[in-house]
């Protein structure tokens, strides 16, 4: 990206500002999850528990996509936005006190994990949907790629912070979340933009608009299900407490490490996709990126050195950043503004479930092959998945350009 592209991006004031409230709101979120990751270890030792959190934020997800999807296209995006981060911030807020009062319990985790499900079917899509509406359409690649590299440093940051504040105690780590929520509440208020209700999304019937439009485009499903299938098979995002603690025999810092790698790989790759932009080849590409991602989740899965596993972790998320850019910016091009909400929701539904219905699939597979036996399993599967592709979905893989 040129000097004059970077000044265009950053002159969108209200866009920058949604910016740093997502980078305050998933930093926070990435903390969270990692203090939640690793009580929840602490309190069971039980692969099939941290599975088990995954797929309590799976199934509301779920159930809640399609009525969110039309909520968002009805209502303000960014009030939906920040809604979730105040959510979030009272929930930070119920786990310091829980500890407090040394309450905290293998259930109440569960619970937390039901609402934030929930929260996450109207987070996701409404962040999606509302880039387009801040920044000029010919901007709209290189800020779709910068915003990626804002969630990758977050990424970074929040479980790095984690691992490191978990040592004064998951209390610490609780106060910390609550405040960078509440700051993204904050900024995410000041952001303004033109707000034009979808007379469409009020209809019975659209209820399921979205999903009929991903079904009805090829490419479009071909993009989304491929990244369902790769994440859902080759994430370890799950078993990462484990690693840690058993084999990598580590701490809560090793494991802040190991989570923020990927995000590390990731960031690189979407610094060099926001100064070169993928102009040709852009499905082979994709496969491409996947197939690497599954290799790369096979080497981490034998590897036992930390240092090793950090740098396979990378290797993946840079190769996950292609797809993530690629199918985001595939989306936005094909989607008009009034549909934005509610296929934004399908494709929450499809990452919700290569994440939380992931992270279920390989505390399940780790209890009964082991974390080693889950993770090089999955990372076959997902090299399967790419070559599939390839036959299943062919307007896809050839697929020469972004927009055409």
């Amino acid at each position: 990206m040129t000097t004059s592209h970077y000044s265009a991006l950053f002159s969108q004031s209200a866009f920058m500002r949604f910016w740093l409230a997502r980078l305050c709101g998933i930093s926070a979120s990435q903390m969270l999850m990692l203090g939640i990751s690793w009580h929840m270890y602490d309190i069971t030792g039980s692969a099939w528990d941290l599975g088990l959190v995954g797929l309590f934020q799976f199934i509301p997800a779920l159930l809640m996509a399609l009525p969110a999807g039309q909520l968002i296209d009805r209502y303000h995006r960014g009030r939906i936005f920040a809604c979730c981060m105040l959510l979030q911030a009272l929930i930070a807020f119920l786990l310091l006190w829980a500890m407090l009062e040394h309450i905290e319990s293998r259930e109440l985790i569960f619970g937390i994990a039901l609402v934030l499900g929930i929260n996450r079917s109207f987070q996701m899509p409404s962040q999606q949907a509302i880039t387009p509406l801040l920044v000029p359409k010919e901007l709209l690649q290189r800020a779709t790629a910068l915003s990626s590299t804002g969630v990758e440093i977050a990424i970074i940051g929040g479980p790095a912070m984690g691992g490191v504040i978990y040592t004064q105690g998951a209390s610490t780590v609780y106060l910390c979340c609550a405040v960078l929520f509440i700051l993204a509440f904050a900024l995410s208020l000041s952001v303004r933009y033109h707000h034009v209700a979808s007379h469409l999304a009020a209809s019975w019937q659209s209820l399921f608009a979205g999903l009929r439009f991903v079904l009805q485009r090829k490419v479009l499903l071909g993009a989304i299900s491929l990244d369902l299938f790769a994440v859902l098979l080759g994430g370890a995002t799950a078993l990462l407490p484990i690693y840690a603690k058993d084999i990598l025999h580590g701490g809560p810092q090793a494991l802040g490490l190991l989570r923020a790698a990927p995000a590390i790989g990731a960031l690189l790759m979407s610094i060099v996709m926001t100064r070169w932009p993928i102009h040709k080849a852009v499905g082979y590409k994709l496969l491409a990126s996947v197939a690497v991602f599954g290799l790369a989740n096979v080497a981490f899965g034998l590897s036992t050195h930390l240092g090793l596993s950090i740098v396979l972790l990378a290797i993946a998320g840079a190769a996950d950043n292609i797809s993530v850019v690629t199918r985001l910016t595939l989306m936005q091009y094909e989607t008009p503004d009034e549909m934005r909400g509610r296929v934004a929701a399908v494709n929450g539904v499809f990452i919700g479930a290569s994440n939380e219905l992931g992270e279920f699939e390989s505390g399940a597979t780790a209890a009964m092959l082991g974390p080693v036996g889950a993770v090089v399993l999955g990372g076959l599967g997902t090299v399967l998945v790419a070559l599939a592709w390839l036959k299943l979905f062919p307007d896809l893989a050839k697929r020469d350009t972004i927009a055409q």
